[in-house]
Order: C-alpha cells, then structure tokens, then sequence
C-alpha cells in the first residue's frame, strides 16, 4: 500500500467513525453518549489491527469533516517523521505488561514521572497495537445485546451475500440490502460472484428507487471491506458500520431475508406501498 492509499484508508476509517456524530438531529447529550460507546470499543482500524480512538481524537475528527469533507480526514504527510527512541518504547511495553489495563496516557505520565522520556499517548497506542497489546484482559464481562429497530425507512440497510444453487455450473450468489425498518429489500443484485461490482449494483438499484439511507450495516467480507465500496459510501455521505467478528446475531434480519430467499417472496415496493415480487435474476 502506497502513502495515497494508505492516507485514503485512513480518511474511510475515521469517517466511519464520525459519521454517525454527524447527525444534526442529535443532541449535544447523545452526540457525548456515542461518543463515550465508541471510546470503550477496539475498531477494526485500516491496517488491519483492531485499535482503540479517543474522544479528543473523535471529536477532532468531526470539526475536521465538517470544515473540509472527506478529504479533511486524510492524514497530513509528514516531510521529516519523528521517531520514538527504542528506550521509551521498550520503557512502555514493561509498563503495560505489568499491567494489562493501563491507558496509554496512564504509561506517558509513568514514563516522564521515571525520567525515561516523552512519548505521545498515540504513539503509545500505534505501538500497542502493533504487539496486541490494546486488547481487554481475559476474564472481562461478556457483552450483552439488546433488541433494536430502526425508526423509520432509510434509516439503516443491511447488506449480506448469500451463496446458492450451482446454475450451468456456476454458483449463484445474491448480494442484497435490506431495510431494517420495513424489512423490505430496496436494493439486490443475482451475480455469479460475491464482490464489489455485484455489491455496488445492488445498491446502485436500491439508490435509483429510494434515495440514499443514512447507514449501512454490513459484515467484515472482502467486498463489504473493500475501498472502493467505502468511497462510495463516503462519497455518497452514508454512515457505514461493520459487525464485530463472531458475533453474526447483529445481522440475524438480513440473514432471515436471505434464507427466505429459497422460496417465493413478496415485499412492499415503497414503504406504505402495495405488495410486489422483489427476487429475481438479471444476469
């Protein structure tokens, strides 16, 4: 990955973050609960690790976006980097390891009270990162999940793929979205393939007929996870949000639609609209 992809790929995960924040209908109460959520998670980040963000960094972020849109988020390229000393780092790692869930900022105040030196809490967390170091200690609370339900059409799509039957010796594979609200599918595609071309076409129909919805749920596969797939949504201005690895209950309504699939299904056209056949195959 060169410096311009990897300064993309940094811009698609920070306003995938921001982007819920973004909604001008919250309050100043919930933009700080969405806030403080996302804090206590770890987000699969664009290199693959899962990372951890800060509410300065998040809020940052969002001052950015709304100052100069997507491209504000991409990160500045620096002409001189600055480089840790291997003393510090080294100092760091000790720390942590001593203690599985101290901060990063909890280290850096550590390391300058012993006279080690000075190292920036991100840094630190780049560099956890980079070990495994940022993950929760074994023993933590498991998550508990709650019921949820959109409030209206076009407030979130739900985006899956699912293999079928072998047709002239190929599989058939649907990629589809499905509105949380309505449960109907505004946008689907047949294809012979589950990736970014099948993905985007599904979408593009649901986008022709409705209009676009303020976020995508989708899991963490190649095409979901693609950059061309999260510029379109960036582009567009959709919110996009990624199911936690191993946890596919998040997505149970899509994958019920998708297994309706197998026989005859019907679904309103438009929300309040009269019912119509929605599957089917266009090559």
């Amino acid at each position: 990955m060169d410096i311009e992809e990897r300064r993309q790929a940094v811009a698609l995960f920070r306003y995938s973050l921001i982007r819920p924040l973004a909604d001008p209908g919250l309050s100043a109460r919930e933009r700080g609960a969405l806030v403080r959520a996302l804090v206590e998670l770890d987000h699969l980040g664009p290199d693959g690790r899962r990372v951890v963000v800060s509410a300065p960094s998040l809020r940052r972020w969002l001052r950015a976006w709304r100052a100069g849109g997507f491209e504000a988020l991409a990160p500045v390229v620096r002409s001189q980097p600055t480089r840790t000393p291997a003393q510090i780092l080294d100092g760091a790692v000790v720390l942590k390891r001593e203690a599985p869930r101290r901060t990063a900022a909890q280290v850096v105040r550590a390391l300058a009270e012993a006279g080690v030196g000075e190292v920036s809490a991100r840094t630190l967390q780049r560099h956890f990162a980079r070990l495994g170091l940022h993950r929760s200690p074994e023993g933590s609370p498991s998550r508990v999940f709650g019921r949820f339900e959109a409030a209206e059409f076009g407030e979130l799509w739900t985006g899956d793929g699912l293999h079928g039957p072998k047709l002239g010796g190929r599989r058939a594979v649907l990629c589809a979205f499905v509105d949380d609200w309505s449960r109907s599918a505004p946008g689907w595609r047949w294809g012979q393939a589950e990736d970014t071309v099948r993905l985007e076409a599904a979408l593009r129909r649901g986008l022709e007929v409705h209009g676009a919805p303020e976020r995508c749920f989708v899991d963490n596969g190649s095409a979901f996870s693609s950059g061309a797939f999260h510029r379109t949504l960036a582009v567009l201005g959709i919110g996009i949000v990624h199911s936690r690895p191993g946890q596919p209950a998040s997505r149970g309504k899509v994958e019920r639609f998708l297994c309706a699939t197998r026989r005859p299904v019907a679904s309103p056209a438009e929300p309040g609209g009269t019912r119509r056949e929605v599957l089917g195959s266009d090559g």
